[in-house]
């Protein structure tokens, strides 16, 4: 493989883990969210409201720039469609299950449960696209989620009976982002991460917004100024950044190691958990993250290192 081909590779796994990063925020804001008496559909509506603006101005320069590279029509009204259907549900279902779930459950917790999607991300790409599995590669995956398994115990006890909904809607929640990621790379190659993003983004808003009128009031949408400017925080840096950022990281390597990278937002959602909203850190958690750690980078390291074989064969071939 190239030096250019390697640096792209690190790029993407960097980009990834930024994205996470920036991810990890969203559960805290929404908490704090919690404790000033917004629910979890108005935090949603209010960050679509606020988000769409980008994805709409981003979307029109992404398509005027990808219709003069391919000197044509760039989307058919069938891909517009399969597209809005995608981010639908992806930046709409996944999120209002996960929010929901927030409402339940720890920010610590819910972090963990989303962090299962690379679990299905892994095992949908290789039973449907038949994309190769090593045993490294899935010990990795075990070292990883043990350590979430540790952190899962320890704050299943201290959360009591409420995790059951709680988890069971942020385990939805995974599951949709799974089938998401899956169904966006062929897409994101065709079209770009910028314009696929906007769109997918946009019509997950609209979803959104349709979905708030159906329970709720236009009066519902006034909110104290701190309330607001936490839907401001949760829809530019929980929201537009991170979702631009881990497109890009899904064309650069793929949707199985931009899955697993994800696992870093652990860390990050622990660190501001504990020091924001004042929850608990034991040693259990300290041994989860440290096994989290371990699995990405070890899962990383193999990764890099089967497209770099792989683009050799492809060089010179036996």
């Amino acid at each position: 493989m190239s030096t250019t081909s390697s640096n792209k590779i690190i790029l993407g796994y960097l980009i990834g883990a930024l994205g996470a990063s920036f991810f990890a925020t969203k559960g805290i804001l929404i908490k704090l969210a919690l404790i000033e008496d917004v629910d979890a559909i108005t935090t949603l509506t209010w960050r679509m409201i606020i988000a769409l603006p980008f994805f709409i101005l981003i979307g029109y320069f992404g398509y005027r720039r990808r219709v003069a590279e391919t000197e044509g029509k760039l989307l058919t009204g069938k891909a517009l469609v399969t597209v809005g259907a995608i981010g639908a549900l992806g930046y709409y279902l996944a999120s209002y299950l996960d929010f929901a779930g927030l409402t339940y459950i720890s920010a610590q917790f819910d972090r963990l449960i989303l962090l299962t999607y690379p679990i299905f991300v892994v095992l949908i790409g290789a039973i449907f696209q038949g994309r190769p599995l090593n045993a490294k590669m899935l010990a990795a995956l075990f070292i990883s989620y043990g350590g979430l398994a540790l952190i899962f115990a320890r704050d299943l006890q201290i959360d009591g009976r409420s995790t059951i909904i709680g988890s069971l809607l942020v385990l939805g929640a995974a599951l949709s982002y799974a089938i998401y990621q899956i169904l966006a790379k062929p897409h994101i190659d065709r079209i770009g991460a910028r314009l696929f993003t906007s769109i997918a983004m946009t019509a997950a808003g609209v979803v959104v917004i349709i979905h708030f009128f159906l329970v709720n009031d236009l009066s519902d949408l006034i909110l104290p100024p701190r309330a607001m400017m936490l839907m401001f925080a949760v829809a530019t840096i929980s929201t537009v950044i991170p979702a631009y950022l881990i497109s890009i990281s899904i064309g650069m390597v793929g949707p199985e190691p931009t899955a697993v990278i994800g696992n870093i937002s652990t860390l990050v959602t622990i660190g501001l958990a504990v020091s924001i909203l004042g929850e608990p850190f034991t040693l259990w958690h300290a041994a989860g993250a440290a096994m989290v750690l371990i699995g990405v980078i070890s899962f990383t390291q193999m990764d890099r290192r089967a497209k770099e074989a792989a683009a050799r064969k492809v060089q010179f071939p036996s």
